[in-house]
């Protein structure tokens, strides 16, 4: 399984924001320090805000901050933000895709099972367990 870069910058931001969880960070700030384009940025703080994994607020003195602790944030719950859309196979995809082995496949199951394990290890993996003190400023 390979994520997405919307996955990977979006967990890369909150390691580092999860560093100083009082500080607000600016956009123009991390794109630079995650070598992120700023375009791909925004969008990941719109749907990090939506989620309320993050919190922003406009204007002077503005950007963006944890809205939540980082031992309660799991993992999972950002994978599974950002890659809302995945399909392992053709055949997890919503409309079924079309694999003519699919009525006789014995490794979908076995794939479906593969899957859940991922999740359900990220799940019980928090940001908090991610944090780096070299993810500093």
């Amino acid at each position: 399984m390979r994520l997405t870069k919307f996955t990977d910058f979006a967990l890369r931001v909150l390691m580092l924001a999860a560093n100083d969880v009082e500080r607000t960070y600016t956009t123009d700030e991390i794109s630079r320090a995650l070598e992120i384009s700023r375009n791909h940025l925004t969008k990941i703080i719109r749907d990090l805000s939506k989620a309320k994994i993050i919190s922003t607020r406009r204007g002077s003195g503005g950007g963006f901050r944890l809205a939540r602790s980082p031992e309660s944030i799991s993992i999972g719950e950002v994978v599974r933000l950002f890659e809302s859309q995945f399909a392992l196979v053709e055949c997890f995809r919503k409309d079924g895709g079309g694999c003519v082995l699919t009525p006789h496949c014995k490794l979908k199951a076995r794939l479906a099972s593969a899957h859940e394990a991922f999740f359900r290890e990220l799940d019980q993996t928090t940001l908090q367990q991610c944090m780096s003190p070299a993810l500093t400023f």
